[in-house]
């Protein structure tokens, strides 16, 4: 499914992905985010842009003086960084692999710290608390372990 948003197409997992990174800056709720956030969140979608690049994208969407983006210039300005993985099978079946190597003795659940020790491989900057907090939202029950669901749902977001 596509939605147009003022001047742009996007499809839904793209829309809820802006969506989402844009709630998390529009601290008040008002539906607009501070110039000053665009980094922030260019980052958090994986793009580290220097200053200047981050402006000129500014610049491109956004003709005011308010200093601030509204979510329709704030998708024009990020979509482009959005890769939304089409074949959902397939990126299920990497991440079904991906588990089995992890889960050697094949009991169908990794530990908390085999997890801890992937998301490090994957994002070495990831502080230890960072950790703590991604491993505390998946493993709510407390038992010290994740099933492939689980895995699957820290995998993709």
């Amino acid at each position: 499914m596509v939605v147009a948003i003022a001047d742009g197409e996007y499809d839904k997992e793209q829309l809820r992905i802006l969506r989402n990174a844009f709630k998390a800056f529009d601290h008040d709720g008002v539906g607009c985010i501070e110039h000053a956030d665009v980094s922030s969140i260019l980052e958090i979608l994986g793009q580290k842009l220097e200053p200047p690049a981050v402006k000129a994208l500014i610049k491109e969407v956004d003709k005011g003086t308010t200093g601030k983006l509204d979510f329709s210039q704030f998708c024009k300005l990020a979509a482009r960084f959005i890769e939304v993985e089409e074949d959902v099978g397939a990126l299920q079946n990497e991440l079904k692999e991906a588990f089995r190597v992890y889960d050697k003795e094949g009991k169908g659940y990794l530990t908390v710290a085999t997890l801890r020790g992937i998301l490090h491989e994957l994002d070495d900057k990831l502080s230890n608390q960072d950790l703590d907090m991604i491993i505390e939202e998946i493993d709510a029950d407390g038992s010290g372990t994740v099933d492939f669901d689980e895995f699957m749902q820290v995998m993709t977001g």
